[in-house]
C-alpha cells in the first residue's frame, strides 16, 4: 500500500503543478495583471513554500483516501475528489471575494480550478489504489 500511496502523491502533485500553471499562469494571468495592486510581485512570490504546500495538501488528500475511504475505486475516488473539489473550493473563492477586491472571472476560475484539479486528483488515486476483491 506504501507503493501506491507514494504512487498517487507523485501522480497528483505533478497533475496539480501542471494544472495550476494552466489556470494560474495562462488562463488568469491577465486577470491577475489587472489587479496587480493585490499581489506580490513574480519575484517576490514564494514559489518554493508554494511547492512545499502543495505537496503537503497533497500527501493529506490522497492520506485520507488511503486510510478513510472504502471501498476505494474509480468511482469512490471520483466522488472524493468532487466533493472535497466543492469543499475546497466555495471558501476559497467565494469565501475570499467576500473580503478581497478580486474579479469574478479570478472567483469563478479558481472556484472551478478547485473542483476540476480536486475531480481529476480522486479519479487518479481511485485508479491506482483499489480495494482487495
Amino acid at each position: 500500500m506504501l507503493k501506491k500511496y507514494l504512487l498517487s502523491v507523485v501522480v497528483v502533485f505533478v497533475l496539480w503543478s501542471a494544472l495550476d500553471f494552466v489556470i494560474h499562469g495562462v488562463i488568469l494571468s491577465q486577470a491577475y495583471q489587472a489587479t496587480a495592486s493585490l499581489w506580490r510581485p513574480f519575484a517576490e512570490m514564494k514559489i518554493g513554500l508554494i511547492r512545499l504546500v502543495t505537496l503537503v495538501v497533497v500527501a493529506v488528500f490522497v492520506g485520507i483516501y488511503t486510510l478513510l475511504v472504502n471501498p476505494k475505486s474509480v468511482k469512490t475516488g471520483l466522488l472524493y475528489g468532487l466533493l472535497l473539489g466543492l469543499f475546497s473550493g466555495v471558501p476559497m473563492a467565494f469565501g475570499t471575494y467576500s473580503y478581497m477586491p478580486i474579479t469574478m472571472d479570478i472567483v469563478v476560475v479558481w472556484f472551478l480550478g478547485s473542483v476540476v484539479e480536486m475531480t481529476l486528483a480522486g479519479l487518479c488515486i481511485g485508479a491506482i489504489i483499489k480495494s482487495k476483491k
